[in-house]
């Protein structure tokens, strides 16, 4: 695996958590026992099945999803036009 894998998925997840947190914790727990039940996961599994957490986030925040989304890009910054982040994105 090369280190860009392992550092893109590191602030990826990291900032997925971050976020989820900050909107309540209710809602993070609730995204945890999904993954969970639904797919045998974690947040960080999900850098490999993005699909995995969108259909979870979707669930939770319903319409506010696509906030969620742009709240986690603000967040990694220029890391988010990164081609593996990128594509990323575009799963979920």
């Amino acid at each position: 695996m090369d280190s860009h894998y392992e550092q893109y998925k590191l602030a990826l997840v990291s900032s997925i958590e971050l976020v989820l947190m900050r909107r309540g914790n209710v809602e993070y727990n609730l995204v945890m026992a999904r993954l969970g039940a639904l797919y045998g996961c974690k947040i960080s599994d999900c850098y490999e099945h993005p699909e995995y957490l969108k259909t979870v986030l979707v669930e939770v925040y319903q319409e506010k999803y696509q906030s969620v989304i742009s709240e986690i890009k603000s967040y990694l910054g220029d890391l988010a036009e990164e081609p593996a982040l990128v594509d990323f994105f575009n799963k979920i």
